[in-house]
């Protein structure tokens, strides 16, 4: 090993380690080393961690300008990623959710679906002067999800209200030619090389005629907060589809419908109230009630399924919303957060329903809600439907 690359080597395992004296490294660190290993160990350091001759303690102080100078720190010194790991890792180790509620740290912070998770549990207690802050930082990361999710969306979902909904006579534009090809093999003409259809299958005109309605039924306790981030954003995207009807329902041990909110997710979010309790029943027995096509509607639960009402009435409830002829999709999570924590029990008693519970990621959505417009097989991920035994 050369010499610079040796050197290279201690300078980063001094900067992992953190100077304590066992570390073994003996490097010493200026300039900007120096400047990013203050601005690890404000975070991770420990209270009697030496750095640059003087005694430094761990912590970013009591007030927001520290805090906002330690975000600008980070931002300068690390990539995106791994300052929205950092910036959750502080609001978790060092209490930093009260700090949330001034407005020169929030127009420091780099903003991510977790950080609105963060201002959404905080709206109540939020002064006037930081709560216009925060909508401009909730806007800005759900405009960034939208411009990733919703052209997808919408060409996957249209898709599927298409070839759902099929019509005897389609006009020439309509006509689905790998089905009639399909339905007429019979018929084909081998001193020809060609099939004669004499059924022609064709598309349903979605956008005139055609109407699905999608229920999303979300969970809005704490533990759910990036799923209702995701949720409203999908929520908005599915409602600006005239072939889709698009009902959004939240809940705690409440359940309110913000449904007539759903042309700006913003105010839907604005609207939530995360930390609450759970009632399953409750929210799915309101969702039942505004259900009138059942055989064209999707009912989507998002939660982690830890019910605190009664939980054979929700059972019941799915059973018979299934029996209605209405599809039921329950989701464990919608984020990129990865395994959830989850009420083991209750997902199996849902699988045992025919109403698999899973975690679903925000990529994945689409096609999950294509499958089940068309009343096809789930595409569930590789870990598999929830149950006794599940990984998840």
């Amino acid at each position: 090993m050369t010499e610079d690359a040796a050197g290279e080597r201690l300078r980063r395992w001094r900067l992992v380690l953190g100077g304590d004296t066992a570390d073994g490294t003996g490097h010493a660190l200026s300039g900007q080393d120096a400047a990013i290993d203050d601005a690890l160990t404000a975070l991770y350091g420990k209270d009697d961690t030496p750095t640059r001759g003087r005694e430094r303690a761990g912590g970013l102080g009591a007030s927001a300008p520290s805090v906002a100078r330690w975000l600008g720190d980070i931002r300068t010194y690390f990539p995106t990623s791994v300052v929205q790991v950092m910036q959750r890792d502080a609001i978790d180790r060092l209490g930093l959710g009260t700090l949330l509620l001034e407005p020169e740290m929030l127009e420091a912070v780099e903003a991510d679906v977790h950080l609105v998770g963060t201002l959404l549990s905080l709206t109540k207690a939020m002064p006037e002067t930081t709560r216009e802050t925060a909508r401009q930082v909730v806007r800005k990361v759900v405009e960034d999800l939208e411009r990733r999710l919703a052209t997808r969306t919408r060409a996957t979902l249209t898709g599927a209200v298409d070839r759902s909904a099929r019509v005897r006579r389609p006009r020439h534009h309509d006509i689905d030619w790998n089905r009639t090809v399909a339905a007429n093999l019979r018929h084909y003409l081998p001193e020809h090389g060609t099939v004669v259809p004499e059924r022609l299958v064709g598309h349903g005109r979605a956008s005139r005629s055609v109407k699905k309605e999608v229920v999303l039924c979300v969970d809005q306790s704490g533990s759910m907060a990036s799923s209702v981030v995701y949720a409203s954003v999908f929520g908005a995207v599915l409602a600006s589809m005239r072939a889709v009807a698009t009902r959004l329902v939240v809940f705690d041990t409440e359940v309110v419908d913000l449904t007539e909110r759903l042309d700006d997710p913003v105010d839907v979010l604005f609207a939530t109230r995360l930390g609450g309790g759970t009632d399953i029943n409750r929210a799915l027995a309101y969702c039942q009630s505004r259900i009138t096509r059942p055989a064209d509607t999707v009912v989507v639960l998002i939660s982690d399924l830890y019910e605190g009402g009664i939980r054979d009435e929700m059972l019941k409830r799915v059973a018979a919303i299934k029996a209605s002829g209405a599809q039921f999709v329950s989701l464990l999570a919608l984020s990129d957060e990865g395994a959830p924590a989850y009420d083991r029990e209750h997902a199996a008693a849902l699988a045992a329903l025919g109403a698999p519970a899973f975690a679903c990621t925000p990529d994945l959505f689409p096609e999950v809600m294509a499958a089940a417009i068309e009343k096809r097989p789930l595409p569930i991920p590789d870990a598999g439907a929830a149950g006794p035994d599940s990984p998840l």
